[in-house]
């Protein structure tokens, strides 16, 4: 077990999640002389810094501890900032606002000495806030109807797969495929496993390597972050549409739809409005159902999952319109200046 580890956070106003994945991280069972920490702040506003320096200055066990600024603030950016720096034979990035079992980098380490060039594991959203709410919002969140169907949120069985969410990969990999798009906000990660695909890498998914990410504490906020996802997913089919999986836009057409169905409405054509709508509710209803079965933390609020899921899905469809017309936008106006 000599294969040393670059574990990186790139943060931004995270002083209030950060000190408990630094716990996390102090507690790993793999040998800390083995691991180089670099933390990457996007000049925050808040103590998020001083909590990356008092990191440093307090833990002399790890193989060494770097703070580093990221000016430009965004995530991909903040990669590149430490990738630059980066030493370890593996490459290992965690979410300020996650947090990671004892075994977790030891895991991780275990599938790259088997030979995977990519490994990672389950992602388990969990509460932002402990209240009924909040145990409402989380449950919307780890729904495959209002979340993800991707495999890191879900699978239970060792597979490969065409993405992976806190990954460890061989510092070679980054070494061929080359650094992050600096122009994408959100979805540098789709562009950087799709050109990691293309370049003949492949995903492996280790169920017994699990990880805690944090849900928005509240709608406005978890509202916020689907209309983002969508519109960075408009803005990048302008630079490399292929990254993208057909699930990525269905809230997109269902959007498109109810814009239709109300145009055919105003016209006297009803029907299509109410298969559209009748076929919605029942599939909400039913994901109502599965996830209230499914949690240990039931409460009436569950009532208001259907209208959850509802925003939640115009939300990341409006965000991918917004981000198709700024893409349009950007290219003809791009044109124009090339012209």
């Amino acid at each position: 077990m000599d294969l040393t580890v670059t574990f990186i956070v790139v943060a931004l106003n995270a002083a209030s999640t950060i000190g408990a994945l630094f716990d996390c991280l102090k507690r790993q069972t793999y040998p800390h002389e083995l691991i180089e920490v670099i933390l990457v702040d996007g000049i925050s506003s808040d103590s998020t810094k001083a909590e990356m320096l008092r990191f440093q200055h307090e833990e002399k066990s790890f193989r060494q501890v770097k703070v580093l600024d990221n000016p430009k603030k965004t995530l991909p950016c903040g990669w590149n900032v430490a990738l630059a720096a980066a030493q370890g034979e593996a490459i290992l990035r965690v979410d300020a606002h996650a947090s990671i079992p004892e075994n977790f980098i030891e895991l991780n380490v275990r599938d790259i000495q088997n030979g995977e060039d990519i490994c990672g594991g389950k992602v388990v959203s969990v509460p932002g806030e402990n209240s009924p709410f909040g145990i409402v919002l989380n449950e919307a969140e780890n729904s495959m109807f209002g979340g993800s169907v991707a495999a890191f949120r879900r699978a239970d069985t060792p597979r490969y797969v065409s993405t992976a969410a806190f990954a460890m990969y061989r510092k070679a990999v980054f070494d061929r495929v080359g650094t992050y798009n600096d122009m994408l906000t959100r979805t540098e990660d789709n562009e950087m496993h799709y050109r990691m695909r293309r370049a003949g890498y492949r995903f492996y998914y280790d169920p017994e390597i699990v990880s805690w990410r944090v849900t928005r504490p509240d709608l406005g906020k978890l509202l916020k972050q689907k209309y983002l996802n969508g519109y960075w997913i408009g803005r990048t089919l302008g630079v490399e549409p292929r990254c993208f999986s057909l699930y990525h836009f269905v809230p997109l057409t269902f959007v498109l739809a109810i814009i239709l169905c109300a145009v055919l409405c105003a016209v006297g054509i009803t029907w299509p409005a109410a298969l559209l709508w009748g076929a919605y509710a029942f599939v909400c209803i039913a994901m109502t159902v599965l996830a209230f079965l499914g949690c240990k933390e039931r409460n009436a609020l569950f009532l208001f999952l259907p209208l959850l899921f509802l925003l939640l899905h115009i939300s990341y469809g409006a965000g991918t319109i917004v981000g198709i017309a700024g893409m349009l936008k950007y290219r003809v106006s791009r044109s124009k200046t090339e012209n």
